[in-house]
């Protein structure tokens, strides 16, 4: 540990007031991002849960150390870490296209607790370099990731149609637009006017060079085709 933040690590109101605010910084600039990306939990909810969980660690510290109660100081922490899920859970939904979205966030809360609790046992330099290796994920790599998820993806497509040989020209132009069929389940039942309805559901894969847009729209300019939707 770096000598010159040994101030901060007694009991007195000056280092206490010190670790509150670190908190608050530290929560706060991971907020920040997230409220520029409008997320469920943005600036004032990484703030606070971050200055909650570092008064958590004061307090077990205090009742330890002022007040001579032997009791296990790493208790009350164990709590925030296993608690913080609930509102992690929160900020988790799942969009109409069966996509997962708010993980980052959910992540991010959780981590923002634990920069909290080591803001509040007085261990700076770890809270600064965390909150840093944090920014570099949100800000940096998120790019890299993005990057990578726009050369390929995997979706399913929800496809009615009417006439059973319907599925050889869908996967026709399948292969003339280079999307790969990873998997096909069809059924069929009777429709309203007594004819046969035919549900397909596709899973493709379609590279970087392929626009999932157009080819869904080719399948809805099909005679035969009624529906088709990403699910």
């Amino acid at each position: 540990m770096l000598e010159v933040f040994d101030f901060v690590r007694n009991m007195s109101f000056t280092a206490i007031t010190l670790r509150l605010c670190f908190a608050v910084v530290c929560g706060g600039l991971i907020g920040v991002e997230r409220e520029y990306r409008r997320r469920p939990a943005g600036f004032r909810t990484h703030i606070l849960i971050c200055l909650g969980a570092a008064m958590t660690t004061l307090t077990s510290q205090y009742l330890f150390l002022e007040r001579g109660l032997f009791t296990d100081m790493a208790r009350l922490g164990a709590q925030v870490i296993a608690g913080i899920g609930f509102i992690g859970a929160g900020t988790i939904i799942v969009t109409r296209k069966q996509r997962v979205k708010g993980l980052t966030t959910a992540a991010g809360l959780w981590t923002a607790a634990i920069i909290g609790l080591v803001c509040g046992a007085g261990y700076v330099e770890c809270a600064v370099f965390a909150t840093l290796m944090v920014l570099f994920a949100e800000l940096v790599l998120i790019r890299i990731e993005y990057k990578f998820a726009r050369k390929s993806s995997e979706s399913n497509l929800y496809v009615e149609y009417t006439k059973a040989e319907c599925i050889q020209e869908i996967l026709k132009i399948c292969r003339e637009k280079s999307i790969k069929v990873n998997g096909l389940e069809i059924t069929r039942h009777k429709g309203e006017d007594n004819e046969n309805r035919y549900h397909a559901v596709i899973s493709v894969h379609v590279s970087h060079n392929s626009s999932l847009k157009d080819f869904l729209n080719s399948l809805a300019t099909m005679e035969s085709v009624v529906s088709v939707e990403e699910l």
